[in-house]
Order: C-alpha cells, then structure tokens, then sequence
C-alpha cells in the first residue's frame, strides 16, 4: 500500500527520531557536549539545534502555538537562549550551548517527538500544501519545510552525531 504524504512524513519522522535517541542513547553530559579537535559542533549542538527547529516548525511555524521549548519553560531549566535554534551562530556561540542535565534533555526531546507525531496524525493531506515561511528562507508550502528542514535535515544531523560518537571510540553506526 502506499503511503500519502502525511503518512510519509509521520513514518519516517518516527524512524528518524528513533535513530536520534539511539543516537544519544547512554552518552553523558561530558561526551555530549565533546567537540572534536577536528572542528565543528558537539553532538549536543547538533541535536538542540535539531530539536529545536523541528519544535518551531511543528508548532509555531505550522499550528501557530507556542513551542514546547517556551510552554515548558525548557529555555530557562537549560539556561539557554528563549527563540534561538543555532541557524546563524557563531563558533563561540555554538560552543556554549552545552546541556548539563540529560534527563530533562530527554524529557524535553520526547515531548517534542510526540507533539508532531500527534499532530501529524491529525492533519490531513490539504494542510501540506498550505505555505508557510520559516526564517531565514522564502515562503513554501508546508511539505516542504517538512520534508527539507526536519526529515533530511534530522537525518543530517544523526550522522554529526554518530561522528562524534565515533571519534570519542563510543562507536558511531547506530542501526
């Protein structure tokens, strides 16, 4: 049977949200806020910077409600930014964001993973093709900011994650 783009969306969301808690799965404080000598961001950067756009575009972007980021006040418990998501930072900037405490991380990602699985089991496919703007970029319709900036761009940022994984020798493949 095939899919409908909605279908689509929350399957492969859910999948790819697996792969991010795997990804995440048993990793400390200290191993997720790790940067690499190498350069580039640490594996909690790369998943706050994750989350949290799929937060904004889930609930803000598409269903004009507060993100589960400011409904649940995770912006002051984690004593970060209230509307940044990393899109424009500077290397000093993206250093800073560092979690301490991983249990309400965990709590906050699982949140936001249900707050789009729910609404995506209630939308129906005309709602896709509704245009949204999220910033910096032009207006689109809702599929695409799905598919491009929380599907793949998810799945982007599960590979930065296993690197860092894998240059800590935690192992990186995690399927």
């Amino acid at each position: 049977m095939a899919l409908n783009q909605q279908e689509f969306l929350r399957s492969s969301l859910k999948s790819m949200h697996g792969l991010l808690d795997k990804a995440v799965e048993g990793m400390t404080a200290e191993q997720l806020n790790f940067r690499p000598q190498e350069g580039g961001v640490s594996g909690f950067f790369s998943l706050w910077h994750y989350v949290r756009t799929e937060d904004n575009i889930v609930n803000w972007v598409a269903q004009h409600v507060q993100p589960v980021w400011l409904e649940g006040g995770y912006n002051e418990k984690f004593g970060l930014h209230r509307t940044s998501q990393g899109t424009g930072m500077t290397e000093d900037e993206a250093n800073a964001v560092q979690i301490h405490d991983v249990a309400a991380w965990h709590e906050y990602q699982q949140k936001v993973w249900a707050a789009t699985d729910a609404w995506l089991s209630r939308i129906g496919e005309e709602e896709l093709s509704r245009r949204v703007t999220v910033k910096p970029l032009p207006e689109q319709p809702l599929w695409d900011a799905l598919l491009g900036l929380c599907l793949t761009h998810g799945y982007r940022h599960v590979g930065e994650i296993e690197y860092v994984r894998g240059v800590q020798g935690l192992g990186g493949l995690t399927i």
